[in-house]
């Protein structure tokens, strides 16, 4: 039988009269990896009710000057009215993610003084990890359908603002800025509903669009809002007042802009009636199973829940930018 054993040389980065030179590295890991997006960080998070979640929402008060009106104070002839109420429902889901640490690894670890350090780092990436593809979904999942699940993943904000029928397209002839503060006032406008639109979420590539047309067409540099943290995002001025326009990675364009066939989404939103039901804990929890045949300890990662957009037909609006 032949041994074979590592050459030093192999391992050394330097060999000479009283040096040996072997690679040592920095402790801390060169990490600015995407993680957690600031649309799910401002959205509503409430427990589920149940599986799916339930909640009524009114479409409507008695209309005025039809079921109920003026007449005359010596003929008194009211009329029933009722409220319009319907039942809505989100399907839970589930998110998961598992890490494994074999044991030779966890003592070569443990010996090396490194093992605690890369446990909590590994632990956190793979909490980080389930919650990129949780962000990506909350807008992109692509269910079709809140009351006939059709996939396991969520049915995305962005689906659900665009079944609610609000959409307008900008095309390559009309200004984006324009268009935008438009739809925002027929929001307000509505007589039916109360509607005070919070932010306009949008790819940073559609923003820088945006902030370019201002300053070529008006001369314009747009304001700075402060969103969270010290976070701050350019705003306009609409009849909703002051929106804060939130760069969001996750949503995503189809094309080239500048070609004229690209079109990139922005969805002007109501925060406060887009809504994350959760299941057991909003954050995603840490399962730690036992040890196995393959003497390696397994932890789970796991969150259940789903987003809901109530009031899609007429608190939130789709624009599709053409360019």
């Amino acid at each position: 039988m032949n041994a074979s054993f590592a050459d030093i040389h192999a391992a050394a980065d330097y060999i000479g009269p009283g040096a040996i030179e072997v690679p040592l590295y920095q402790t801390e890991i060169l990490d600015i990896c995407r993680r957690a997006s600031p649309f799910g960080q401002r959205i509503k998070q409430v427990p589920a009710t149940g599986h799916p979640s339930r909640y009524f929402e009114e479409t409507a008060i008695p209309n005025p000057g039809a079921t109920a009106g003026f007449v005359n104070p010596r003929s008194i002839s009211p009329t029933v009215v009722s409220p319009t109420r319907v039942e809505r429902s989100v399907p839970l889901k589930a998110l998961v993610s598992q890490l494994n640490y074999n044991l030779f690894d966890i003592e070569l670890g443990k010996q090396q003084k490194q093992f605690e350090y890369l446990q909590a780092k590994d632990l956190a990436d793979t909490v980080s990890g389930l919650m990129v593809t949780h962000d990506v979904a909350l807008w992109n999942g692509n269910d079709t359908s809140l009351t006939t699940p059709t996939t396991n993943q969520y049915m995305g904000v962005a689906a659900q603002i665009a079944a609610g029928g609000n959409t307008v397209t900008v095309s390559t002839s009309q200004k984006i800025i324009t268009t935008i503060k438009t739809a925002v006032a027929q929001m307000v406008a509505s007589s039916g509903f109360h509607i005070r639109p919070t932010a306009i979420y949008a790819n940073p590539v559609l923003l820088d669009l945006m902030d370019q047309e201002m300053l070529t067409e008006y001369n314009v540099v747009l304001n700075t809002t402060e969103i969270t943290g010290g976070f701050k995002v350019k705003a306009i001025t609409t009849q909703a007042g002051e929106l804060p326009l939130i760069p969001d990675w996750s949503l995503s364009y189809t094309g080239t802009p500048g070609s004229g066939t690209a079109v990139l989404p922005a969805y002007i939103v109501t925060e406060d009636l887009i809504e994350y039901h959760w299941l057991g804990d909003p954050a995603p929890r840490i399962l730690q199973l036992g040890l196995p045949n393959s003497l390696s300890n397994q932890y789970v990662a796991v969150k259940f829940g789903a987003p809901v957009v109530k009031g899609a037909t007429y608190a939130h609006y789709q624009v599709l930018v053409d360019r």
